[in-house]
C-alpha cells in the first residue's frame, strides 16, 4: 500500500443559500428543469445543516455532460474527454442518492491522503473510515461552489459513479476531474481547462485523490 499523506486543508464551503444564489446565476435550475425559488426554498429550510454541507442536483436532472461545461479553471470551462461519449451513463454503484431533485453531500473531502492508491486500494479504505466516494455529478458540483478545491497535482477520483455493462460487470474506467495539459485529443486551446475524463480501477497516479463525503440527505 502507498504512503498516506496528510492532505492540504481546503476552504470551506459557503452557506447552502450562498450556493443556491451561485447554480441559479449558473442556470443549473433551468437546466434541470426546476425553479429558482424551489432550489432557493430548499436551502432556506436546510440552512442550520451540521457540519460542511455541499448542495446537489440529482444527476437524473442534471448530469456530468450538462454541468462540466459550466467549470471553469484559469478562465477556461470544462470538458469531457473524446472517449468518454457514454459520461452520464456513469451511474452511481453502491450509494443510494436521496429520491429527491435536491440534496445535500455532508463533509466532502478530496482524499489527498489517498493519491497514488488505486481505486480497488481506496474504496474499502473510505469504507472503514465510514465514507463514500463521491459520484461525478457531486464532484463537479463541488469544483462549481468552489474551483480551487481543483489544483494541478491535487486532483480527485470520483469512484462513486461505475459503468455497468450489458453482461453485468463493471466497466475497468473510473470517473475523474483533472487539469488539462493541453496535449493530444485535448487541444493546446484547453491547456489547463477542468478535464472530465477517467482512469483504470486497478491504475495509481500521483496526483488523483479519491473524493468523499460523510453521507447525503435531504
Amino acid at each position: 500500500m502507498p504512503d498516506v499523506t496528510p492532505a492540504p486543508s481546503l476552504p470551506p464551503l459557503r452557506s447552502l443559500t450562498a450556493q443556491a444564489q451561485h447554480l441559479i446565476s449558473l442556470g443549473v435550475h433551468e437546466l434541470a428543469g426546476i425553479s429558482a425559488d424551489q432550489v432557493l426554498a430548499f436551502a432556506d429550510t436546510t440552512e442550520s445543516s451540521d457540519g460542511d454541507a455541499l448542495l446537489a442536483v440529482h444527476p437524473d436532472l442534471a448530469p456530468a455532460s450538462v454541468l462540466t461545461p459550466l467549470l471553469r479553471h484559469a478562465g477556461r470551462p470544462g470538458f469531457v474527454v473524446t472517449d468518454m461519449a457514454d459520461v452520464d451513463l456513469f451511474a452511481p454503484c453502491g450509494i443510494e442518492l436521496p429520491d429527491t431533485p435536491l440534496y445535500l453531500v455532508t463533509d466532502p473531502d478530496r482524499g489527498d491522503r489517498m493519491a497514488n492508491w488505486s481505486p480497488d486500494e481506496a474504496l474499502p479504505a473510505l469504507s472503514k473510515e465510514k465514507r463514500t466516494p463521491l459520484v461525478l455529478a457531486e464532484g463537479i458540483h463541488w469544483l462549481l461552489q468552489q474551483p480551487a478545491v481543483l489544483e494541478r497535482n491535487h486532483c480527485f477520483m470520483t469512484i462513486g459513479s461505475r459503468l455497468r455493462k450489458a453482461n453485468g460487470t463493471l466497466d475497468a474506467r473510473t470517473p475523474a476531474i483533472w487539469i488539462s495539459n493541453g496535449s493530444g485529443r485535448d487541444g493546446s486551446d484547453r491547456r489547463n481547462a477542468p478535464k472530465v475524463g477517467w482512469c483504470w480501477w486497478n491504475n495509481r497516479h500521483t496526483w488523483l485523490g479519491f473524493a468523499s463525503a460523510t453521507g447525503r440527505r435531504h
